[in-house]
């Protein structure tokens, strides 16, 4: 089965980056290195695949030797979570196992503490920072949560889902992206940043081993930082569907006998998801669009026919509607060899 590709919004790279910047260092390196082109920072509305946003991740952490991504005062070694991650394996139940691995981090770092809370059956995990922690480091929180509500995830065995996240920040321009990047209910402008779950859930036993840990860490970064995809939603079911039949690209009707559905119940379900047929396929077709862009040179008036577009020029002015920029600007570009400049990035790092 063909995997629909996943890209990311712009602002997330503004996000990752914005530790080393707080800093002062300069990101072209870090940028160059995972083939994202600098002048896409500079459109609201631009996005990277996934490929790329991992590749930035793992650049910025192997090349400073720094787990923390810049966002604390010292740096976290290359190893600090798997060490945090370790300390758990003794547990008897979900919820001790991450507080064993909450109280582990606070350990290696200065700036962000954690705290446990309860509320109407659900449990809470917060974090909190230093008052002298910089307002434009606020990436750490969604950061932070995505790896460890992933972390929680795993511990219960794939079956527990977060009941919601909130954030102690005002909305961003983008949220509706964090609602790819988090399950549930997602708040902002809220006292505490908090990932919550049911109570009931966190008491499940753990029954993890350092085995299974080894094999965990093996697919981080990539299953920490991507969106994970929700294969019950009626968008995501539409999305696989059109994935699986490109390059042929079926009208709602049809997709709805497809899926074995009423028209009317099809565009009911897509309303509450607050989407439309129209819009799933076409955020599909963008994502194609700039995978094929990044890691190929296909002519414009072959990708256009690929994406069901009745010419190139028809193509074009949709690509600059979804992403703000022409095709060209996506187009693959040369990478650096992981080892250029690696030891100038250490320096910065010292």
């Amino acid at each position: 089965m063909r995997s629909a590709p996943i890209t990311i919004s712009v602002a997330f790279v503004h996000g990752i980056l914005s530790g080393v910047r707080a800093l002062g260092e300069p990101c072209d390196n870090y940028l160059r290195h995972a083939g994202i082109a600098q002048e896409l920072l500079d459109v609201p509305d631009a996005r990277i695949t996934a490929e790329q946003y991992v590749a930035l991740f793992q650049v910025l952490i192997e090349q400073r030797n720094d787990e923390s991504l810049g966002f604390f005062s010292r740096r976290l070694r290359l190893g600090s979570f798997a060490l945090a991650m370790r300390s758990s394996l003794s547990s008897k139940t979900v919820e001790s196992a991450i507080k064993r691995t909450c109280q582990a981090i606070e350990l290696l770092q200065d700036d962000m503490r954690f705290e446990v809370l309860h509320e109407n059956g659900l449990t809470g995990i917060g974090i909190k920072v230093s008052p002298n922690y910089g307002a434009d480091r606020l990436f750490v929180y969604g950061w932070m949560m995505r790896m460890l509500s992933r972390y929680v995830v795993w511990l219960h065995g794939g079956r527990i889902r977060a009941y919601g996240f909130d954030f102690a920040y005002p909305r961003p321009s983008f949220s509706d992206e964090y609602d790819k990047m988090f399950s549930g209910r997602v708040r902002f402008d809220q006292p505490h940043s908090v990932m919550w779950y049911s109570t009931d859930g966190l008491a499940a036993p753990m029954r993890r081993d350092a085995v299974a840990l080894r094999e965990f860490q093996l697919q981080t970064p990539r299953i920490v930082i991507i969106p994970r995809r929700h294969d019950e939603e009626t968008s995501e079911r539409i999305r696989n569907y059109l994935q699986q039949v490109r390059p042929q690209w079926p009208d709602l009707p049809a997709t709805a006998t497809a899926l074995h559905m009423s028209i009317s119940t099809l565009q009911r379900q897509l309303a509450n998801e607050e989407t439309s047929f129209q819009i799933v396929k076409d955020q599909l077709r963008r994502d194609l669009a700039i995978m094929r862009l990044s890691t190929s040179s296909v002519p414009l008036a072959v990708l256009a026919g690929e994406l069901g577009f009745s010419d190139q020029a028809v193509f074009q002015r949709a690509f600059k509607m979804w992403t703000g920029s022409a095709p060209g600007a996506y187009r693959q570009k040369p990478k650096l060899p992981a080892s250029t400049d690696s030891s100038t990035a250490h320096q910065q790092a010292a």
